[in-house]
């Protein structure tokens, strides 16, 4: 893919870039080691009065920043603005406890003194996706550069401008020079980058096969990774709960980013009992989303990112119908300029179809009927995938079912999932491995050190 900027909502080539080189990486790699040696050492005031003035910089040009991530991706201006501001409350969020979660400690043992001390690894190299082009990266660049550890961000190649933006903001923030830089390069490059044995680990965000081709490549030099693959999140609703909130809940968590977010909800399981009610609640509310401008306040979806993502949607869309799925609305790209796909509501899904296994990553929701609690369980772990899910019940008992049966790394309840800076965002299963953000995001890139004292004999 050619790194450039390309307006989603009309085709429109705004910029393009060329490639650094393999010896321009070198270089910045070379930038990255001798900025680590004296970074680690520097004090956690330091790195929390840096981190707290990248955190101003975001919240005082939100507007510019926004409508720089409408421009390369589609998102509408008001989320890419609410973006801008959640990656200053994260950066905000690590300079004020980032030396607490990484403090000393004490463990009792029968030495005179042990503790566990965690210590910054080196150079991480980060590839993150399109999707939330500040978000991703700064839920890295937060914990990892407050916990002492560089970065090099290998971003999409489709938001080069939101790569090079995150990278002045962290230098006009006072950060050392070489301790955050972007690497505007093609994938085949990477696993160059992590042969370099300066570079200690990485951390991905992407697809599945994003994620096996950086994790073999890290696997092979015995490196670290954390990996934030894709979601199929469950969203079920039972009879106990409040159908119309969630209704309007499920709506608004399956276009969030114009249906592009690995934890959207993408499967709509309904206990039958109250399925009709839901589905003509939610399909109706879906068919009243405004379809256009991202830049329009009015708009409610956007367009796509690039034009492969509709032909993609709409493939896996039109085989399941195919298969037997019922089209409740939508389920035609939209004629003309720009990366448009109708909000969607499929029905009746076959089991030997996309919409029931694969993530449809797109407006594009999927509702079952279930029997019981257990067939509600049952089909939402019945994918590759247990990236986040939520719950919708009133009953106590239900709850714990279903914060102790579902297959996820997180699990709501009576809320759509969501990320958030105070705890752990992860998966399991073909969902990936490892945690961002709380405290034991900042703790993943550490070396976790032992540390045992014994007094001599006098």
């Amino acid at each position: 893919m050619a790194i450039a900027t390309i307006n989603p909502a009309t085709g429109e080539v705004i910029k393009k870039f060329d490639a650094l080189t393999d010896a321009q990486v070198d270089d910045k790699i070379t930038k990255a080691a001798a900025a680590f040696h004296s970074f680690r050492k520097t004090p956690f005031a330091d790195r929390a009065r840096w981190m707290t003035k990248a955190a101003e910089i975001l919240e005082s040009e939100k507007e510019a920043i926004g409508r720089l991530m409408t421009l390369e991706m589609g998102k509408t201006l008001p989320s890419a603005i609410a973006e801008a501001e959640k990656c200053a409350a994260t950066c905000r969020y690590y300079a004020e406890n980032a030396a607490r979660f990484v403090a000393d400690e004490p463990i009792a043992t029968s030495a005179a003194k042990s503790f566990i001390r965690y210590q910054p690894i080196g150079i991480v190299l980060a590839v993150m996706p399109w999707n939330f082009p500040f978000w991703q990266v700064f839920r890295f660049v937060a914990p990892g550069l407050m916990a002492g550890n560089v970065g090099l961000l290998k971003h999409a190649s489709n938001v080069p401008q939101c790569a090079l933006k995150i990278e002045e903001i962290v230098r006009r923030a006072s950060f050392p020079k070489g301790v955050f830089q972007a690497l505007l390069i093609g994938a085949s490059q990477v696993d160059r980058i992590l042969n370099d044995p300066r570079v200690a680990a990485a951390t991905l965000t992407g697809s599945e096969q994003a994620g096996i081709q950086v994790g073999i490549s890290a696997a092979k030099r015995i490196k670290k990774v954390v990996l934030e693959l894709g979601g199929s999140d469950p969203f079920i609703v039972m009879p106990s709960a409040n159908i119309q909130e969630a209704a309007v809940t499920a709506v608004k968590a399956r276009v969030m980013n114009n249906g592009q977010s690995c934890i959207a909800a993408k499967r709509f399981i309904v206990h039958e009992k109250i399925a009709d009610q839901f589905e003509k609640e939610f399909v109706s509310r879906m068919q009243s989303l405004k379809l256009g401008d991202p830049f329009d306040p009015k708009t409610d979806v956007g367009p796509l990112a690039t034009p492969d993502a509709v032909k993609d949607l709409d493939a896996d869309v039109q085989k399941s119908i195919h298969a037997g799925a019922k089209l409740l609305t939508g389920g035609k790209p939209i004629a003309g300029a720009g990366n448009f796909y109708p909000p969607t509501v499929l029905a009746n899904i076959p089991k030997d179809s996309p919409a029931y296994r694969e993530e449809l990553f797109g407006p594009v929701a999927c509702v079952f009927r279930v029997k019981s609690i257990d067939a509600a369980v049952a089909v939402a772990n019945d994918v590759r995938f247990g990236l986040g899910a939520s719950a919708w019940t009133n009953d106590p008992a239900e709850r714990e079912i279903f914060i102790n049966e579902l297959e996820a790394g997180m699990v709501f309840i009576n809320q759509m999932v969501v990320s958030d800076p105070r705890v752990p965002f992860g998966g399991v299963k073909a969902s990936g491995h490892g945690r961002e953000l709380g405290p034991y995001g900042i703790r993943e890139f550490t070396n976790i050190k032992t540390v045992w004292i014994r007094e001599p004999a006098k």
